[in-house]
Formats: structure tokens, sequence, C-alpha cells
């Protein structure tokens, strides 16, 4: 939860800063989109991640009972991808809404396409050095505890 709760606060605080300069400094316009991001966001990610729970393309999935699910490099490659554009079209039109500029909200919607890997990456990095909240070093620290 706290990892998800840092991922969109560092999303959002790229589309406000992004939309704060394409737009000349319009913290109005910038605030608005992106507050209204957090919301639509959300709502996109969980009907993206039910569309994607509905096809079993990509998967790996176990013959055993209880086995876990994985999913095969193409469809995590495949659901980056289709996040990436639906989030790029969310941007797109939630500036376009605010700006009522075709130029800033493509501008603003582009320049996310960059930007945004590149936080994941840095803020997935960042996760993956903390032991905190990760099941295995929780049993671990169990285990030495008794």
């Amino acid at each position: 939860m706290v990892k998800a709760i840092t991922w969109r606060s560092l999303a959002t605080l790229d589309t406000i800063v992004i939309a704060f300069f394409v737009t000349g400094g319009q913290w109005n316009q910038a605030l608005a989109i992106g507050g209204l991001e957090v919301v639509t966001k959300m709502i996109f990610y969980f009907f993206h991640e039910r569309a994607w729970n509905q096809t079993k393309w990509g998967k790996k999935i176990g013959d055993v009972p209880n086995e876990k699910t994985a999913d095969r490099k193409r469809r995590s490659f495949a659901k980056a991808a289709t996040w990436r554009i639906l989030g790029s079209l969310d941007t797109f039109v939630l500036a376009q809404l605010f700006t009522k500029n075709i130029k800033h909200a493509s501008s603003i919607a582009v320049i996310e396409i960059f930007t945004k890997p590149v936080l994941y990456f840095f803020h997935e990095r960042f996760w993956n050095q903390l032991m905190w909240g990760k099941r295995e070093f929780e049993e671990l620290k169990h285990e030495k505890e008794h």
C-alpha cells in the first residue's frame, strides 16, 4: 500500500511539474490536471487490470492446485505498454480539458511517455533496496528471533 501511494504521489508530482512548465507557469491548470489524474488513473488502472485478468495470453499456468501463476515477459511488456498508452491518453484528455490547448495537452502527454518510465525505474530500485514489508525478510527475521 505504501509503495502504491509513493508511486502515485511521485507520478502525480511529475504531471504537475510538467504541466506547470508547459503551460508557462499556470499553477491552477497544473494542479487541476494532477489532482483529477489521481482519481482517473486509479479507476483506469483498476479496469486495466480487470481486462488483463480476463485473458490467459502470456500467462504460465501451473497444473498443480494452489500454484501461483506467473506472467511471461511478453505479457508484462504488453501490460506495461497498454497501461502507458492508457495513462498518456488520460493525461492528454485531462490536459486538453483544463488548458483548452491541444499543443499543451500533447506536449504534457508526450513528455510523460519519457519521464514516467524513468521515474518508475528509480522508484522500483529504491523499493528493491528496502527490506521493510517484504515477506521473505519478515519470515527470516521471525526465524532468527525464535
